[in-house]
C-alpha cells in the first residue's frame, strides 16, 4: 500500500475523478444534467443527463468524440482553472438555458452547443479562442469573451459579434480579475438579463496593477511570463459594470467601492454587492438596467471584516430577499429583515432558492456541513446523518451529495418530489487505505481535531513519532467528518506516524468571534492552537505519542505554518515540511492578506511580526521547503527569499524546485514523488 496509493493519489487526481459534480436540475425536475469522468483515472470530463422519470442516464458530450485537445488552452482558460482548482480536462463547465434544453461550453478554446434532447452537439465558427461562453436564458444566444471582447453569438442566424471590445491591451470585458477569482469565489464576469436582451458586464484595467515576471530557470531559452500581480499595498485592478443591450445600448452602472464581490440578474432584480477596500463593509445594492442608477439595500458592518458569502442575494417567489449576515454571534440566515436561523447554527452557503423554499448547508457541529430548507414558516433538516452534505433544487427535485467518515469517497443520490431517492454513480477509485481516523476537541480550546493512527497500530503498544498535519488559515477547514480528507494522513500514518490534524482560530464553523480572533497577527494563533492541539492529544492518547520527535507539514497557509513551528518553536517541532509557503505577507495578495493584516503601509509592525525573515537566524531544526516556479498564486519568490535569509544567517536548509509546477501540483510524477520525497525526509530528520 505504501508503494501504490501515491502513484494511485497522483493518477485519480486525488481520488476526485469520477464523482459526479457540477449539477444542474430542469425547472420541471425532470432532468438533472451533470459533469462525471468514465472512470476514476480518466482526467476527460464529460457531460451527462439524468432521467428522472426513468431513471435513465445517458451520456451527452463525450469530448474525445469531438477532436478537442486540452493541451490547447488559451492562457486565460489556463489562468481560469488554476483559480478554481480544476484538476481535470474536458467539459470542466457549462451554462444551460432556463429550460435546460441547450447547454453552451468551451473546448480547447473552441465554443459548443449542445441540444440536451436530442445530444446533437456542434462546434460554431467564433474569431478567436473562447473563455466562459454562457448560454442565455432563451437559449437563442450564447455570450463569451475572446481576446479581452465581450462577444455574443446568435444560434439561429450565426450571427458573431463584439458588445464590447477592449480600448487596450490591459483591459478585458466580462472576465473576473484575479482578486475577484482567487479569494472571492467569483468566477465570472458577465450576466444575462433574464429576458435575455442585455448583459451585466464587468470592465477590468490591471494598468494599475504591477508586472511580476514569472520565469522558467529549467528552460533558459523561455521568455519570463508577465503577469499583473496585486500584492498587499499595492494597486487593484480598476472594475466597472456595464448593462450592453443586444440593440447596442450601454449603460453604466457607477459604484464607489474597490471590490464587486458578486453581481445577480433574476426577474426580481438585478443586484450588485460591493465592499470597500477595508472590507469593512458589504453592501447590496439594486440597478436600475436602465439608468444604472443604484440603490442601497442591506450593509453588513464588521469591525475586523465581513464574510462573503455565496449564494446571495437570492429571492424567493414573493421577492423577499434571501441574505446572509452575522448577528448576535452567529452566521444566520435571513429572509427579508427576519433572522429564520439559529445564531448557533453558522450558515456556510446558500445554495438555491426553488420558488419558497431556501436550501442552504450551516454547521452545529463544526466538523459537520449539514443540509436545511426554510420554507416559509419553518427550518426543516434535509441531511440527517452525520458527515459533510451539499446539494441544488429546482422543481421540487433535490440532489443530495454525501460524505462521512463510515462511507468511502461521495455519494449522490437524486430526490423526487414523491421522495423516490435515485442515486447517480461515482466512478471514483476505492484508495485501499483502512481508516483510522478519530474526531475530537483538544486542548485547552477544545479545538477541532483528528487523530490519525496506523491501522496495524495496537494503542498503547508503543509510542509513535508525531506528524501535525494542518492547514491552519483563515476561511479553510481541515478537521471535517469526511474520509477523503484524510487519505494523505492515513498513509503517512502507515509509514509510523501518529498524524493529527487540527483546526485552530481563523477556521470556519464556530462562528464570528472565533474566525476574528487572528486579525492582525497570522502567525501566533495559528502556531499557539496547533501546540494546544498537540498537548491536549498527547494527554488523550499518553502512550502512543513521542513528543520528542514531533515533525510538521503543510501547503500554501499550513507550508507558512509549518516553517514558522520550526522557527519559533524548536523546542516543540523538530522537522518541517513547508510546501508553497507564504513566507513574507507584503508578497501575497491584497484582498486576502489585508483582511487580515491591514494596509502594509499603515500597519507595518503587523506584517513584520506574521513574517518568517526576521526569524531566520532561529533555525535550528530541519526544513525542506518546496515550491513550484510556475506558483502564480503564492509566488517562488517566497521561497526563495526565506532561503536566502537563512544562507545569511548560516541555517542550514533544504529546498527543492519544482520545474514548471503551479500551486497545484497536478502533474502525476510530481505528486507521487512528493509524498515519497516527504516521507524520506521526515523519517530521516526525526531518527525515526
Amino acid at each position: 500500500m505504501s508503494e501504490s496509493f501515491p502513484r494511485l493519489s497522483a493518477r485519480t487526481r486525488r481520488f476526485t475523478l469520477g464523482v459526479p459534480r457540477g449539477f444542474t436540475i430542469s425547472p420541471d425536475g425532470g432532468k438533472v444534467v451533470f459533469l462525471r469522468t468514465k472512470s476514476g483515472t480518466d482526467p476527460v470530463t464529460c457531460l451527462w443527463e439524468l432521467d428522472t422519470e426513468t431513471h435513465v442516464e445517458r451520456l451527452v458530450v463525450d469530448p474525445r468524440t469531438l477532436d478537442a485537445d486540452d493541451g490547447d488552452l488559451p492562457p486565460e482558460e489556463r489562468a481560469r482553472r488554476e483559480r478554481s482548482r480544476e484538476q481535470a480536462g474536458g467539459v470542466v463547465g457549462y451554462t444551460a438555458d432556463s429550460t435546460v434544453s441547450r447547454a453552451a461550453f468551451a473546448l480547447s478554446g473552441s465554443l459548443y452547443v449542445t441540444d440536451l434532447p436530442g445530444g446533437d452537439t456542434r462546434r460554431l465558427e467564433t474569431p478567436g479562442a473562447v473563455i466562459d461562453p454562457r448560454i442565455s436564458p432563451d437559449g437563442q444566444q450564447i455570450a463569451y469573451v475572446s481576446a479581452g471582447a465581450l462577444r455574443v453569438q446568435d444560434l439561429v442566424t450565426g450571427a458573431d459579434r463584439a458588445l464590447a471590445e477592449p480600448e487596450s491591451e490591459t483591459v478585458t470585458y466580462g472576465l473576473a480579475e484575479f482578486i475577484a477569482a482567487e479569494e472571492m469565489d467569483r468566477m465570472r464576469g458577465h450576466w444575462w438579463s433574464p429576458s435575455s436582451d442585455a448583459l451585466l458586464v464587468e470592465r477590468a484595467d490591471e494598468a494599475p496593477v504591477h508586472t511580476w515576471h514569472i520565469a522558467d530557470p529549467a528552460n533558459p531559452d523561455r521568455p519570463p511570463v508577465a503577469q499583473r500581480y496585486p500584492a498587499a499595498g499595492t494597486p487593484n485592478a480598476v472594475t466597472q459594470l456595464f448593462v450592453l443591450g443586444l440593440d447596442g445600448s450601454r449603460v453604466a452602472v457607477p459604484y464607489e467601492d474597490e471590490y464587486l464581490t458578486t453581481a445577480a440578474w433574476s426577474s426580481h432584480a438585478l443586484s450588485i454587492v460591493t465592499m470597500p477596500r477595508d472590507q469593512k463593509r458589504l453592501r447590496l445594492y439594486t440597478v436600475d438596467p436602465a439608468t444604472g442608477r443604484s440603490t442601497l439595500v442591506r450593509e453588513n458592518t464588521d469591525p475586523a471584516w465581513v464574510d462573503i458569502v455565496t449564494g446571495v442575494p437570492a429571492h424567493l417567489d414573493d421577492g423577499s430577499l434571501v441574505w446572509v449576515a452575522s448577528a448576535d454571534g452567529g452566521n444566520r440566515l435571513f429572509v427579508g429583515d427576519r433572522a429564520v436561523t439559529p445564531p448557533t447554527l453558522q450558515v456556510r452557503a446558500v445554495l438555491d432558492v426553488d420558488h419558497d423554499s431556501v436550501l442552504f448547508s450551516a454547521s452545529g457541529d463544526p466538523t459537520e456541513i449539514q443540509l436545511w430548507t426554510w420554507d416559509g414558516h419553518s427550518l426543516l433538516p434535509v441531511s440527517t446523518r452525520s458527515g459533510v452534505f451539499s446539494g441544488r433544487m429546482s422543481g421540487g427535485v433535490g440532489v443530495l451529495t454525501e460524505q462521512s467518515l463510515d462511507t468511502e469517497g461521495v455519494s449522490t443520490t437524486v430526490v423526487r418530489r414523491d421522495g423516490m431517492a435515485i442515486p447517480i454513480p461515482s466512478m471514483a477509485e476505492p484508495p485501499g487505505l483502512d481508516l483510522r481516523v478519530s474526531l475530537g476537541r483538544s486542548g485547552r480550546r477544545e479545538l477541532s481535531t483528528a487523530v490519525v493512527l496506523p491501522s496495524w497500530h495496537e494503542q498503547g503498544s508503543r509510542k509513535l513519532p508525531v506528524l501535525m498535519d494542518p492547514y491552519g488559515g483563515p476561511h479553510a477547514q481541515r478537521v471535517l467528518n469526511r474520509r477523503g480528507g484524510y487519505l494523505e494522513s492515513q498513509w503517512f500514518a502507515e509509514q509510523g506516524f501518529a498524524v493529527i490534524v487540527a483546526d485552530g482560530r481563523g477556521t470556519p464553523g464556530r462562528g464570528p468571534a472565533f474566525e476574528r480572533a487572528v486579525l492582525n497577527d497570522l502567525a501566533t494563533p495559528a502556531l499557539e492552537d496547533q501546540i494546544d492541539a498537540l498537548q491536549g492529544v498527547a494527554e488523550q492518547y499518553p502512550n502512543d505519542l513521542d513528543l520528542t520527535k514531533v515533525a510538521i507539514r503543510g501547503w500554501s497557509f499550513g507550508g507558512f505554518l509549518a516553517a514558522l513551528a520550526v522557527l519559533r518553536r524548536p523546542d516543540v517541532f523538530h522537522a518541517a515540511v513547508a510546501g508553497a509557503p507564504v513566507t513574507d505577507w507584503r508578497l501575497y495578495d491584497t484582498c486576502y492578506t489585508e483582511r487580515y493584516l491591514g494596509h502594509p503601509d499603515e500597519q507595518p509592525d503587523v506584517y513584520d511580526n506574521s513574517s518568517l525573515f526576521g526569524d531566520a537566524a532561529k533555525l535550528e531544526r530541519p526544513l525542506l521547503l518546496i515550491h513550484g516556479l510556475a506558483d502564480d498564486n503564492v509566488v517562488a519568490a517566497h521561497t526563495l527569499r526565506l532561503s536566502s535569509a537563512l544562507l545569511a544567517a548560516g541555517r542550514q536548509h533544504s529546498v527543492l524546485p519544482l520545474s514548471g509546477v503551479t500551486h497545484m501540483t497536478p502533474q502525476e510524477v510530481v505528486a507521487e514523488n512528493l509524498l515519497l520525497l516527504q516521507v524520506e525526509f521526515l523519517k530521516r530528520s526525526l531518527g525515526a
